[in-house]
């Protein structure tokens, strides 16, 4: 029963641990007194003078660990110990000296954890120093001085016994002016794993090597053929780029044999980098320049992983457990999952020619609940990749169980152990920490085998899901460590999850309300999925007008499965603008095909046609459109026949088209009428355009007046024609009169209708075929008419009157209407 709690995910309780500590100390009592009656040795006495002083002056100097060499020996190796050694007091030390202590094997998980928590020099738990010439001394260590040390010592001479984890102390003992005596000024703590031979049964170990990474890309693409990528920054490519993080662990995990995780929307994001594409830069974007970058990181991957085994996540690593307790109560929500799901492989497959498993899931830091994993397993995943403080054993086990957990419903729960996988989180980039932790690690992994040695076991490693440099350089050499030692085997992660569990341990899932409030709190909120959900209803009614719908619909799906991205927790202020940038984008693309405003109308006489124009700014065509005319007031005007009239519409990509609608007025006075868009089944597409259409109808009444004026300017020409008839009849008599009284006039004079003077006659007088007389100026009057104007010759065109209706709009035409502009008849 020592070891009941090694396995249960997290470190012992205080009050455990100062169980612990109580009971050591008073079992090791009897024997401190019984050598307290011996006679005093000159050791002896400096060990009691040390403890007395070690609780006020064992923090005195930092003791700092930067390597140990080899991580775990064997029979025959020399352990080499470097590292630094700094004064922190305020008083010189002098007649210093830096040792090693290698105390008694521990009893197993806990009590290495037990040993990594201690801080300072404890006597009775700390032993001594090994001694001799395996020292290194320094006459004097002035205050705030740093200085190096290194002290190599052959195995055998740390007395180590049978297979297990010693505890390493590297001390500096020394003195100060106020403490004139040599006692331990500072210490650290560390783990010698001793298997020199290999054992006779060992475990096998399944490593997750993760390349993950933020959200690299935008919705927005270029409106080109090629449509170009954007990128929201070149972060990307400094992760690639050698020396990067991402190059980083690629070179690394080259290495070792382990399980690669991938998320598509990595390989996805650079595979867009390998050619043309822009970075964006405020409100315009400029050029990207490290194709070749991309390519090579490419090239790299393919050829690490074409014999590894990769697990692939769905597309751009969906937050299930935000899913699970937020969004699955928002429609469509899970339907994303299981898009994401079905891209994840093709993806892969594509890009690096690699075929990957797809049938983990694998949510934050393995915390599950029952609600994760039924959300996990919605989108077709039959394991989840769990951690064991989310499934903590609660019986008699002493021993870790292997990670594959039946847990109904033909799920496995692939349990990761809590200690292997949190080790390497924290600062690794200082020399110390990350020989500690890869020590740490070690020990871990051999306790654990030691546990069950008659008992092979499968046990999973999941770090964090994006580790840094330094994280990956300590990971690095505790996996080459562990796998060039002699009590664990490399294993893949579906080997692990397909291993025969354990059938003592638990495969109880902790409830909802256990679930950590640290990872809660950083959970997407359910105005994010409503986001979401807008956005995706959006895309919805758009792809329906599109004539080449993947130009939109693929980069908006992977747009909305970005925007639930395990990798926006901690930064959910980035994350609400990413979501809120994608569904203005697509709002945007879809304002582009749109109605173009209109101003009032006016309509006289009894029909008409309505001119409306539908623009079409995108660059591929749209069908499936109807436009719909509606009249506000269909008793004073009808469109078409009824209230409204509709029209199907399908316009070139940056084009436009205008559609005319017969209409007829029934009574004058003013009239709303609505243009607005629909889709085929029936949703409204954009805005509606509201007009007002003046009636100005002819009436009966009107026609009436109009025709009594024209019969009396009829009447009013036809008694003028009359009195000039008879006024040129009254000349024409006057002219015969005077004509027969005059003396003397011979023939020549007289007038004659026909004379040679004239075609016409002479002096300017007609005469018509009755022998009635014209006077020129009556000839001319005639010509203009009775008011003086010209009349218009036969055959000749009418002139346009005010009240002629305009000629009709150009059909084509995308700006809008005139102020009071008539309508087409």
């Amino acid at each position: 029963m020592a070891e009941a709690a090694d396995f249960q995910g997290t470190s012992p309780s205080p009050a455990h641990r100062w169980l612990r500590r109580t009971g050591a100390l008073l079992a090791g009592a009897p024997l401190l007194a019984g050598l307290l009656q011996l006679p005093a040795s000159p050791a002896a006495h400096a060990a009691e003078t040390a403890s007395v002083a070690a609780a006020s002056g064992s923090r005195t100097v930092d003791v700092s660990l930067d390597s140990l060499s080899p991580s775990a020996p064997t029979d025959g190796d020399t352990v080499t110990v470097s590292g630094s050694i700094t004064n922190k007091g305020k008083q010189t030390v002098t007649d210093a000296h830096v040792g090693l202590r290698v105390g008694p094997s521990l009893s197993g998980r806990v009590a290495i954890d037990d040993a990594a928590e201690r801080t300072g020099f404890q006597p009775g738990l700390d032993p001594l120093e090994v001694g001799g010439k395996y020292v290194q001394k320094f006459s004097a260590l002035p205050a705030g001085v740093s200085q190096r040390f290194s002290i190599s010592v052959p195995v055998k001479e740390l007395d180590l016994g049978s297979d297990g984890v010693y505890q390493l102390g590297v001390s500096l003992s020394g003195q100060t002016s106020a403490e004139p005596w040599e006692h331990v000024l500072g210490i650290e703590r560390t783990f010698l794993p001793w298997q020199p031979g290999a054992a006779d049964t060992r475990t096998k170990t399944a490593y997750l090597w993760p390349l993950i990474s933020t959200v690299h890309l935008s919705a927005e693409t270029g409106s080109d053929a090629q449509q170009t990528p954007v990128f929201q920054n070149d972060e990307l490519a400094e992760e690639i780029a050698p020396g990067g993080r991402l190059d980083q662990l690629l070179t690394l995990g080259g290495d070792l044999d382990v399980t690669w995780v991938l998320d598509p929307d990595l390989l996805a994001s650079v595979d867009a980098m390998t050619g043309n594409y822009r970075i964006q830069d405020g409100d315009t974007t400029t050029a990207g320049k490290n194709q070749a970058v991309a390519k090579e990181w490419l090239d790299k991957l393919e050829k690490t992983v074409s014999d590894k085994e990769v697990v692939a996540l769905p597309f751009a690593d969906p937050d299930l457990a935000s899913l699970a307790h937020r969004g699955k109560d928002v429609a469509d929500s899970l339907n994303h999952l299981k898009d994401a799901t079905d891209v994840a492989s093709d993806t892969v497959d594509t890009i690096i020619h690699v075929k990957p498993e797809t049938d983990f899931a694998w949510p934050v830091n393995g915390a599950v609940d029952p609600s994760i994993v039924k959300v996990a397993t919605s989108a077709g995943a039959h394991k989840v990749i769990a951690r064991s403080d989310s499934l903590r054993e609660t019986g008699d086990l002493t021993y870790t169980p292997s990670a594959a957990r039946p847990i109904g419903g033909g799920t496995t729960a692939v349990v990761s152990d809590y200690r292997l996988s949190t080790e390497f989180q924290g600062d690794m980039a200082k020399a110390d920490s990350s020989t500690l932790a890869v020590q740490e690690f070690l020990a871990q992994a051999l306790a654990l085998n030691l546990q069950e040695p008659n008992h092979q076991r499968s046990i999973v490693v999941a770090p964090q899901r994006m580790p840094s440099v330094s994280q990956a350089q300590a990971m690095a050499t505790a996996v080459k460590a562990l796998q060039n030692g002699n009590w664990s085997d490399a294993e893949g992660l579906s080997a692990a999850a397909k291993a025969k569990p354990d059938p003592d341990a638990t495969t109880t899932i902790r409830p909802v309300s256990l679930y950590p409030l640290s990872l809660k709190n950083q959970e997407l909120t359910r105005s994010d999925f409503e986001t979401i959900q807008t956005t995706q209803h959006t895309l919805d009614r758009f792809k329906v007008i599109l004539t080449d719908k993947s130009r939109v619909v693929t980069p908006f799906g992977r747009a909305i499965d970005r925007g639930m991205s395990t990798s926006w927790r901690g930064r959910a202020t980035q994350g609400e603008t990413f979501r809120d940038g994608v569904d203005t984008y697509l709002n945007n693309l879809t304002g582009l095909v749109k109605l173009i405003d209109k101003s009032d109308a006016k309509l006289s006489g009894r029909s008409a046609t309505i001119p409306v124009t539908v623009q079409n700014n995108l660059v591929q065509g749209v069908h499936h459109l109807v436009l719909r005319l509606t009249s506000k007031q269909p008793t004073r005007l009808k469109i078409g026949n009824a209230a409204y009239y509709e029209q199907p519409i399908q316009v070139a990509g940056e084009h436009s088209q205008s559609v005319k609608f017969t209409t007829s007025s029934k009574a004058n006075g003013p009239v709303t009428v609505t243009a607005q868009l629909f889709t085929e089944d029936g949703q409204a597409y954009g805005s509606a355009v509201p007009f007002e259409v003046k009636v100005t109808e002819i009436t009966p009444t009107v026609m009436l007046v109009i025709g009594g004026g024209v019969l009396l300017l009829v009447l009013a020409g036809f008694r003028m024609y009359t009195q000039r008839k008879r006024a040129a009849a009254r000349q024409a008599e006057e002219a015969r009169e005077n004509a027969s009284d005059a003396e003397g006039g011979t023939e020549a004079e007289a007038t004659s209708v026909h004379g040679v003077n004239g075609v016409n006659g002479v002096n300017g007088v007609n005469k018509d075929a009755a022998g009635t007389v014209d006077t020129v100026e009556d000839t001319e009057r005639s010509k203009d008419g009775p008011d003086g104007d010209s009349t218009t010759e036969p055959g000749a065109d009418a002139p346009e009157q005010p009240s002629d209706p305009a000629p009709d709009t150009a059909p084509e035409s995308t700006d809008p209407s005139g102020t009071g502009e008539r309508v087409d008849r």
